[in-house]
């Protein structure tokens, strides 16, 4: 290990509504993953999107994480006091020329989009090379290069996406005055020493955006482990819709040992009953990532 950089990673949920067992499954993976090496593991609050912020949230969500015994380094970050620093990072990309104005309306894309990307409508490029004749300035987009861009998740495996196809150039900053997850997360990331990110699968394909920003910004991209995705009773990824689906109420250790279960991993019989302290120091000492599976499923409730 002589030699190697101190792993910090994170757990940045969004304050939209109730911690649910999708939560808990990607707290206890960059937890386990973090600490298991001594690493550092930094908490992050995730309420850029402020109209969909529901109040007293993130205080919730901050007293579960301590009642299931997770203990976070430093001071949580909050994305909603770092405005400024976002729009720092959106003038140093106009500065290097990756970043130009938009003025075309997700109605006017979508028409103009005949061949869609792996995730919608790909932008074609419109307002690229400057605001065609009476279109005034809505969204900041970050041009994307005709590249490949490959890399290993620790999980699934060697993965690739050609942006331009893909998506095209992408929103950094949106019509309404909302940075982007994109840039957000990835400024907080580059500033916060981020060099391990956990999380649910639903984000492994905004990884290859956050790769080429990184690059934007001169800086190397974390390691990446995307956890399977948890599924509520209808099928569907777990969401706030779900409510607090999968956790077991006051139960706290049982849901951190289906969470594990969830997660591949052998749980002994022994931790049946026990505190959570208990469950947490052999789950960090234990925790397996060969043992992950990439297949998405409802959490075992029995």
């Amino acid at each position: 290990m002589e030699g190697r950089k101190k792993v910090t990673g994170r757990f940045a949920p969004s304050p939209t509504g109730p911690m649910h067992f999708g939560s808990l499954v990607a707290a206890v993976g960059s937890y386990c993953l973090a600490r298991q090496v001594r690493g550092d593991w930094l908490l992050r609050v995730e309420d850029i999107d402020t109209p969909r912020v529901v109040p007293g949230a993130a205080d919730t969500i901050l007293r579960e994480l301590e009642a299931f015994g997770f203990e976070w380094d430093g001071d949580v970050l909050y994305q909603s006091s770092r405005f400024e620093r976002y729009e720092q990072a959106l003038a140093e990309l106009r500065q290097k020329g990756l970043l130009f104005d938009c003025g075309c309306s997700r109605k006017e894309i979508l028409a103009s989009a005949p061949h869609p990307g792996e995730e919608g409508p790909r932008y074609p490029g419109t307002c690229r090379d400057g605001l065609p004749p009476g279109r005034h300035p809505r969204a900041q987009r970050i041009r994307v290069p005709d590249e490949l861009f490959c890399f290993t998740d620790m999980v699934f495996g060697a993965n690739e996406q050609h942006l331009a196809d893909a998506v095209g150039d992408f929103v950094l900053k949106r019509a309404d005055g909302i940075f982007a997850y994109q840039l957000a997360v990835v400024v907080d990331d580059i500033d916060s020493g981020i060099n391990q990110v956990v999380r649910g699968a639903d984000l492994l394909s905004s990884t290859a955006r956050q790769i080429y920003l990184h690059a934007c910004f001169g800086q190397a991209p974390p390691d990446y482990i995307h956890l399977p995705i948890a599924l509520g009773p209808d099928e569907e990824k777990l969401s706030k819709r779900h409510g607090n689906f999968g956790l077991a109420g006051e139960d706290r250790g049982a849901s951190l040992l289906r969470a594990l279960t969830f997660l591949g991993q052998n749980v002994p019989v022994e931790l049946d009953g026990a505190p959570v302290s208990v469950i947490l120091d052999w789950a960090v000492s234990c925790f397996d990532v060969k043992r992950i599976s990439r297949q998405a499923a409802c959490p075992d409730r029995t």
